[in-house]
């Protein structure tokens, strides 16, 4: 297999958009790093291909990011490593939320093809909008779902796994009536992160809603929401896996309000391990990832990926704090607690 930015900046132990800068030769990075860079690239053979070359001769030199939102702590991390990698082939970033559907300016961007190239994390942008505008003059990333065509390329989270790590983990620590609180319905990862959960869940034969109820939009407000039904119901848990942290962090609240003890009462785990994560009372257990080597894995593949699509799959790690009762398994402290 041919070697990617991503192992040249392992080897070099920089960062991928240093790599960039470094191949080509921008005066941000120093000469020595420059040479550490053409040696590991060197001893990989690795060879940018011409795609890079055929993007920067188009005119705009913009690359468009779309996104659900742009509010909340997920996005800066990740925008930070578009960003990187963006500013080191001298290109600007637009960054546009999907609100509105159809009508949203992003749809148009896209529709009449402002831009170079697309991230796309916004499940509101059809698979058949991105098939019919994806082409040479503009390669399509998405993020939040697997698509894969020519100059269509995927790059996302390992969601399923985490969410079963995540709710494995609850299991051997005792909980029983494990719920999961829902993001968007409509969301690629929501339903691998939903089916994560139901298979921790048939592996250890333990009850669970076969389909999704309770539902937010990945906001701490929708999880508050969200959990003040549950309780309302007279249906109480022994632990919750939420979509991500700021839903879980709603829910935190909302169980806090009712006087129920976290974790004594009800467990919680989260999604994302956003920064907050760990200065919440008690520190959210969540499921963690980078983001920002999302953002600039997804960047260089406007610039370097072949004709032909391909899909990457980043990986995650429990991050476990004291809101899911134990340190361990076998109930020792945790080092991250």
């Amino acid at each position: 297999m041919a070697a990617t930015i991503k192992d040249v900046a392992k080897l070099a132990g920089v960062a991928i958009s240093t790599v960039s800068y470094a191949l080509n030769g921008s005066p941000k990075i120093s000469d020595e790093t420059k040479r550490r860079v053409a040696r590991a690239a060197e001893e990989l053979n690795y060879r940018p291909s011409g795609a890079a070359r055929n993007l920067k001769k188009r005119k705009s030199e913009t690359i468009g990011l779309f996104l659900n939102a742009l509010g909340g702590p997920f996005y800066s991390q990740l925008i930070e490593g578009i960003q990187e990698v963006v500013a080191s082939y001298d290109y600007k970033l637009i960054v546009s939320s999907t609100y509105g559907g159809e009508n949203s300016s992003a749809h148009r961007v896209l529709r009449e093809k402002f831009v170079d190239g697309a991230i796309i994390m916004g499940f509101d942008i059809r698979d058949s909008l991105i098939l019919t505008i994806a082409g040479k003059s503009l390669p399509i990333v998405v993020l939040d779902r697997e698509l894969n065509a020519d100059y269509v390329h995927s790059v996302r989270i390992d969601d399923e796994q985490g969410a079963y790590e995540a709710v494995s983990h609850l299991i051997k620590l005792g909980r029983r009536k494990i719920d999961f609180l829902s993001g968007p319905v409509v969301a690629y990862d929501n339903a691998k992160r939903f089916a994560g959960y139901r298979r921790a869940m048939d592996e250890h034969g333990l009850p669970y809603a076969r389909t999704i109820k309770a539902q937010g939009r990945y906001t701490e407000t929708t999880g508050y929401q969200s959990m003040k039904l549950m309780l309302a119901a007279n249906r109480l848990p022994d632990a919750v896996f939420a979509a991500n942290d700021e839903m879980a962090i709603g829910a935190v609240r909302a169980l806090q309000e009712a006087n129920l003890s976290i974790p004594d009462d009800v467990a919680v785990v989260g999604f994302d391990n956003i920064h907050q994560a760990s200065y919440v009372r008690p520190a959210l257990t969540s499921v963690g990832h980078s983001r920002y080597e999302l953002g600039a894995i997804a960047t260089q593949c406007l610039f370097h990926s072949p004709r032909e699509g391909q899909s990457i799959v980043l990986p995650t790690e429990l991050a476990i704090r004291q809101s899911c009762g134990f340190g361990r398994a076998d109930g020792s402290p945790s080092a991250n607690a």
